[in-house]
């Protein structure tokens, strides 16, 4: 939390009243912008450390809040106001979950508060309420820092102790999320934990994200049932793996996997659970190559099915142009009428490609997606010229549906045309297997067959535009060429 002092109202930002604070973006980074009350030009600027929103909005929130309770412009206040105060700051720091970004601000944000509540009650002028304040909220920041490493111990009993509770009272931080029974033979689901993470961070989190932690707490809970995590085993966190991978892609089951491990060590860190086993479950890399390829019966009845659709269906085009270039269905989905071109060739004639570009704000997976893919006319019966009535005729994007609704639909119609089960083992994707396989039958070099694909560090390294174009982009061509000839025989 590095601080820009600009205000000449107070020596120190913890005896500054504030005005409304705001926040803004540079470089990239957050930082939250405090402005005393009664001058339009003094300030203290707090960098937040981060460069993700929604651990910016819940580091600044938490430092309003800690500014609020340590205050000293009152010298009138009470110790039962002030141990309000202490007490909401305490439970915070107790309860709220963290990720690895958010970890390191908050030991750096705890490290500064302690400097300067330190030397607030070295310099500053305090009634015997606020220096008492003060020596309590510097326990608490110490308490918070061993929370951050695992250890909460000495923040519960700060938290007791502030509420007057004898040690061995149960502690209950939040009264309106008590889903939890107190009783230790009633089981503890994961289900009831996810459900107080999610009340937890609704405000920290955007709705989009909060849908997502949803979608995948669910999705674990609905495997794990009444299972009791209290006492939970290695062997329930392995079946649950290998419950989610019977029908969802292994990068699926991985993304799920990392909500399951931020909840349980949630609920470790707050004191529901003594101990987690679920380290150690995500899919190893390669894990999605259980995704498997067509066969070349399936692909040719793909096209078979594509030929049928009319001329202006974009169905049609985008289930053959997975099929005769073997592009990610982002990369398809993002495709304007400019992206569709004529490169000269060797031959004097040209070659019609797709350029797959970042123009516009369009993404690409790695640098070396960035690639131009030859348009082959004819193989599998793809009609090129027809193809070029449909593009002259679209508006600039090709393609017109979001993400979701276009990979549903073009997922759905492999599922119709081919009877293929629900198990996502086949998918939109496995067109860039059957490619890759056809490529490799036909003893296309790997890096020409690596340019194709924009896989790893094709061994072609072309300029769209360069002198050594047309030959380059020829051998794409000739490559595919043969291997299409090959496969169809």
């Amino acid at each position: 939390m590095t601080v820009n002092h600009r205000s000449q109202s107070g020596t120190n930002l913890l005896q500054t009243a504030l005005a409304k604070p705001y926040h803004y973006r540079r470089s990239g980074r957050y930082y939250l912008r405090l402005r005393p009350q009664g001058t339009a030009t003094g300030f203290f600027t707090l960098s937040l450390r981060t460069t993700d929103k929604a651990t910016a909005m819940t580091i600044s929130k938490d430092i309003l809040k800690t500014l609020k309770a340590y205050h000293f412009d009152n010298p009138e206040a009470t110790w039962d106001e002030l141990r309000g105060r202490l007490v909401d700051v305490a439970e915070s720091s107790l309860t709220m979950a963290h990720g690895d970004s958010s970890l390191v601000a908050y030991e750096m944000i705890h490290d500064e508060h302690h400097q300067a509540l330190r030397e607030a009650s070295a310099k500053m002028s305090l009634s015997l309420n606020q220096q008492r304040a003060v020596g309590k909220a510097l326990e608490i920041i110490e308490a918070s820092q061993e929370r951050l490493n695992g250890r909460p111990g000495k923040l519960v009993e700060i938290v007791r102790e502030l509420k007057g509770e004898p040690c061995g009272t149960s502690v209950t931080l939040r009264p309106s999320l008590s889903v939890l029974s107190t009783e230790a033979s009633e089981p503890l689901t994961f289900k009831a934990i996810s459900e107080l993470y999610m009340e937890e961070r609704k405000e920290h989190v955007e709705a989009s994200t909060m849908r997502d932690i949803k979608s995948s707490c669910g999705s674990i809970a609905a495997v794990l049932g009444e299972l009791d995590l209290k006492s939970h085993t290695r062997a329930d966190m392995v079946a649950l793996k290998e419950r989610l991978l019977e029908d969802r892609s292994a990068s699926t089951v991985k993304k799920i996997l990392t909500r399951l491990t931020t909840v349980m060590d949630w609920a470790v860190h707050n004191g529901y659970i003594d101990k987690s086993f679920d380290k150690g479950l995500k899919p190893t890399k390669g894990a999605d190559s259980s995704r498997e390829a067509f066969s070349q019966d399936q692909v040719k009845t793909l096209m078979a099915h594509a030929k049928t659709l009319l001329e202006d269906s974009w169905q049609r085009w985008a289930l053959s142009l997975g099929v005769i270039t073997g592009t990610r269905i982002e990369e398809l989905r993002q495709l304007t009428k400019a992206d569709v071109k004529k490169i000269p060739g060797t031959d004097g004639k040209g070659v019609w490609v797709i350029d797959i570009n970042r123009n516009d704000g369009k993404t690409a997976k790695t640098k070396n997606a960035l690639r131009v893919v030859p348009l082959t006319d004819g193989a599998y019966g793809f009609d090129l010229q027809a193809f070029l009535r449909f593009v002259e005729k679209a508006d600039s994007q090709l393609f017109k549906l979001g993400a979701g609704q276009f990979s549903g639909v073009l997922n759905g119609a492999l599922r119709d045309v081919l009877g293929l089960k629900t198990d996502r083992t086949r998918t939109f994707h496995s067109l860039r297997h059957s490619l890759a396989g056809a490529l490799k039958a036909a003893e296309v070099p790997v890096g020409t067959a690596e340019s194709i694909l924009g896989h790893s560090s094709g061994s072609i390294s072309y300029d769209l535009y360069g002198a050594g174009s047309a030959v380059e982009v020829g051998t794409l061509h000739d490559a595919l060429v043969k291997a299409f000839t090959i496969a169809t025989r």
